[in-house]
């Protein structure tokens, strides 16, 4: 499946939101470049970029990754600020297969063990 990722092959490919739904692809990048705008919001673009990085961590999405990475850097984020981005995802994403092992030991409790 990393062969979906060639991002020359994959701009063709995206070429068919603009053909297809343009008025969907409108939307969207108008509501990306107003949470991603540099000026008016509460929260700096740096951390709004780093937010979005250990988000893009969490989905394991390559694309948000290199473009938030890119991001998060042009706004001023640190090597540093980078690493604890990713620390932060893994330990949400620790933290949701620990709640997630106890609602399965609470489904387990409902079973009956014995076979």
């Amino acid at each position: 499946m990393s062969d979906l990722y060639d991002g020359t092959e994959n701009r063709k490919f995206g070429r068919i939101y603009k053909k297809e739904t343009p008025d969907i692809l409108e939307a969207f990048v108008a509501f990306d470049n107003a949470v991603f705008a540099e000026e008016g919001r509460a929260i700096p673009l740096k951390f709004r970029e780093l937010m979005a990085l250990s988000v893009a961590f969490t989905t394991q999405c390559s694309f948000c990754i290199d473009a938030h990475t890119k991001g998060a850097v042009k706004a001023g984020a640190t090597d540093a600020e980078i690493a604890e981005a990713a620390w932060i995802a893994a330990a949400l994403r620790a933290g949701g297969a620990f709640t997630h092992g106890r609602m399965a030991l609470q489904v387990s409790s409902t079973l009956d063990h014995e076979h």
